[in-house]
């Protein structure tokens, strides 16, 4: 359980994962906007953390500026099931 929690644990990792699960593909500002009250600095430490644990990938297209683009990888997929759990319970306890 300690490896799961360090994986997806905290409010933000869960949050970003939900969106890119859900929607796709997004841009960094795209995700700092949808999610609110987390900083620049916050948003980039949870990223680099959820790419580097291969729960997301990062996409750096050579452009100018650069677009720089976020993906949940086949491993974060398979937490779909846990998301809509958790979904189920919200609402059969916060309705």
């Amino acid at each position: 359980m300690p490896q799961i929690a360090k994986l997806i644990g905290g409010k933000w990792k869960l949050i970003v994962l939900q969106i890119l699960i859900f929607h796709g593909t997004h841009r960094f500002n795209e995700l700092r906007r949808k999610i609110e009250g987390i900083t620049q600095a916050m948003l980039t430490n949870q990223l680099r953390a959820l790419e580097e644990d291969g729960l997301i990938s990062r996409k750096v297209y050579a452009e100018v500026p650069p677009r720089v683009e976020y993906s949940a990888t086949p491993k974060a997929m398979d937490l779909n099931e846990m998301f809509e759990a958790m979904h189920r319970w919200w609402v059969k306890y916060e309705s």
